[in-house]
């Protein structure tokens, strides 16, 4: 049975590998990315060629609107939904006494209030699935304070809201066999041409704060979000899990 998934944040990095992972000739795509659209290209290439189908679509999330936008769209282009993987966001390493008021709500906007978005108004869809996932991406952020580990204030902030959202989606939604879960990796090795949030000296500094030792790798991310999308999961819900080598 064809399976039709929404991936944000799809063009690089972890959204790219799940994307991935899960896709074969029984999966149909909407896959989201904000500017980069060579990425989304090459991913959409991927798909097509594994078997799959992909529509792209290129929008700013932090805009008030676009994520329920998002979930029309993907409706149209896929005739129904069954899995969405809120994957899109970043990370801000400004300390929280720097960070300006329009800094601190457009993390908000883009991680916190999009999920929010995509999530309610996908609801009537997913009732209709034999197979009604949500999946969101969080981050160590809103789980790790101590001093050996940079701080990521204002994402972390909105990342924390999100995992909150989740477990109140989770609650309601369980009756209808609808899973709602949250992946919070660690440090992940980014894209050799991905944006840079921590300086190359500073990540191999931290690798002395994960017990494992290394960075983790974007596959090792999209393996446990292919397991929370599968029906082997469908007793899984309102949880948080950490894929970080141990720092948590």
């Amino acid at each position: 049975m064809t399976r039709n998934i929404l991936v944000t944040g799809a063009a690089s990095g972890i959204g790219a590998e799940i994307c991935k992972k899960l896709a074969n000739e029984e999966t149909n795509f909407l896959v989201h990315t904000r500017s980069n659209k060579e990425g989304l290209d090459q991913l959409v290439r991927y798909i097509e060629g594994v078997g799959g189908r992909a529509h792209q679509k290129l929008s700013d999330l932090s805009i008030k609107g676009e994520g329920r936008q998002l979930i029309k769209e993907a409706v149209e282009h896929l005739d129904g939904l069954d899995i969405i993987i809120a994957n899109a966001g970043y990370a801000n390493k400004t300390s929280i006494t720097d960070i300006t008021d329009a800094e601190f709500e457009e993390a908000h906007n883009t991680i916190a209030r999009s999920f929010f978005e995509l999530t309610t108004s996908a609801i009537p869809f997913l009732k209709k699935s034999n197979n009604g996932r949500i999946i969101g991406i969080s981050a160590f952020g809103p789980h790790v304070w101590r001093t050996q580990v940079m701080p990521f204030a204002a994402t972390a902030a909105a990342k924390g809201t999100l995992e909150i959202t989740a477990k109140a989606l989770a609650l309601k939604l369980a009756p209808d066999s609808i899973t709602v879960n949250i992946i919070a990796p660690g440090f992940i090795r980014k894209d050799p041409r991905a944006h840079l949030a921590i300086a190359p000296k500073a990540l191999k500094d931290v690798c002395n704060q994960i017990p494992m030792g290394r960075i983790g790798e974007a596959h090792e991310v999209a393996a446990v979000v292919k397991f929370c999308a599968s029906k082997e999961s469908s007793y899984l819900t309102g949880q948080v899990i950490h894929v970080n080598g141990g720092l948590v």
